[in-house]
């Protein structure tokens, strides 16, 4: 079976990461895995890697899917109501025609995954759909069954039909959302892909949705190669960081943006300080990784370090290692890769209630959950996790937990049933 896996990015984001995560661990057990990546990072250019191939792979190429990239953005630009939600909206209107790709043409299986910032628009999958192949589209966000927005944050409009799109400078009943919103429902009509929600959270907003509650869908979460993100000693994390060895308590915070206000760091921010307030006995210091302005630490009462982007895989993994708890104060998200990367290095995280979170945290196995945008239900979880009676069954409880969720071989295998089962669906 030759399985060809689309993808928008290749190291690139959590989406990018997940995708090439799964093409890994396929190739690894056997199997004919292909990754097709529609636009390549600067640094990605220089690490070429088996079975990916990227759809820009020369200069001219690069500049056209560069140029398709930015003729979204211009397409939007008249729409959108501040440059905040700039990239939380995607048209969809121009993209690659990948039909004629000899990757495309020799699969047996199409397997979607982000697909956006141009490289497929609606009439690329419409393209895509009608060679007959099967497809399979993990999806990472709501993008698939909403009028155009990735998250629709407290919007439920994706439930009837989308129209007055918080999104939009100018929301109306025919605005920009519900004219794609027609454009996606005419594409479904005719070609239905087998949806693989990687959280339960968003197969049940699936589920919900006008568009696809009645299509075929399989909740499969994430993978990650545990041969890597695995418990290291502690001195030897602190040693590949430059940190001290020190008993003060660590918490960590990671983010591809540490400003995105969907990843609540000011939610953080004020649970630690009230944390210091209530309990100012306690020895803390904060870790984070990922770009942004580190103007906004300057809320922390207590010491950050900022280890800035990390993209070697041994930083990550000692950046988990170093710290006590991952914290994941997000106000909406899928399945985090962090949170996975933390349960399988051994280090228990502390979330909110929300999106598939509570699917990856056992409180008080694992870590601990707090009520959404509440920082003083935060600290407490914080608290709670920090003086547990016995931290070192948690990290153990948190790398048996990816072990068992997670593991490369348990993840392939479901996905190996699903494409088994829509090429026998196909043939007949």
């Amino acid at each position: 079976m030759n399985v060809v896996h689309l993808s928008t990015y290749h190291l690139s984001g959590g989406a990018g990461v997940a995708a090439t995560r799964l093409h890994r661990a396929m190739l690894a057990q056997g199997i004919a895995s292909t990754l097709l990546v529609g636009i390549p990072d600067r640094l990605e250019r220089h690490q070429p890697e088996d079975g990916v191939l990227y759809l820009a792979n020369n200069f001219l190429a690069e500049q056209t899917a560069f140029g398709r990239f930015v003729a979204e953005r211009l397409y939007f630009l008249p729409y959108e109501r501040s440059p905040a939600v700039r990239f939380g909206f995607s048209p969809a209107q121009f993209g690659a025609n990948l039909t004629f790709h000899p990757a495309i043409q020799q699969a047996d299986v199409l397997h979607l995954h982000w697909i956006n910032f141009g490289f497929l628009s609606i009439a690329g999958l419409r393209a895509l759909f009608a060679l007959g192949k099967p497809v399979v589209w993990t999806i990472h966000d709501q993008w698939a069954f909403t009028g155009g927005c990735h998250y629709s944050r407290t919007c439920l409009h994706y439930q009837t039909h989308c129209h007055t799109c918080p999104y939009l400078k100018k929301p109306g009943e025919r605005d920009l959302s519900y004219r794609l919103f027609e454009q996606k429902k005419s594409l479904f009509e005719q070609h239905t892909p087998h949806f693989v929600p990687p959280s339960q959270w968003l197969g049940d907003d699936l589920r919900r949705s006008t568009l696809l509650r009645n299509a075929p869908m399989t909740v499969i979460p994430n993978t990650i190669d545990q041969a890597v993100f695995c418990p290291v000693d502690r001195a030897d994390a602190n040693a590949r960081l430059d940190l001290p060895d020190t008993k003060t308590k660590r918490l960590l915070f990671g983010s591809a943006n540490v400003t995105d206000e969907r990843k609540g760091f000011r939610f953080l921010a004020e649970a630690l300080q009230h944390i210091h307030k209530v309990r100012p006995e306690l020895s803390l210091e904060l870790l984070v990784f990922g770009k942004g302005k580190t103007y906004l630490f300057n809320e922390i009462p207590y010491t950050v370090r900022h280890l800035g982007i990390l993209r070697d895989a041994d930083d990550i993994v000692a950046a988990y290692n170093a710290a006590d708890a991952l914290v994941v104060p997000s106000l909406e998200d899928n399945l985090p890769n962090t949170i996975m990367e933390a349960l399988a290095c051994g280090t228990p995280v502390v979330g909110f209630r929300t999106g598939g979170i509570p699917e990856m945290i056992e409180p008080g196995l694992t870590g601990y959950l707090a009520d959404v945008a509440s920082a003083t239900d935060l600290a407490q979880a914080i608290t709670r996790l920090l003086d547990h009676s016995d931290p070192i069954t948690l990290r153990y409880n948190a790398r048996h937990f990816a072990e068992a969720h997670y593991g490369e071989r348990v993840v392939v295998k479901q996905h190996l049933e699903l494409y088994r089962q829509k090429s026998e669906r196909v043939k007949e």
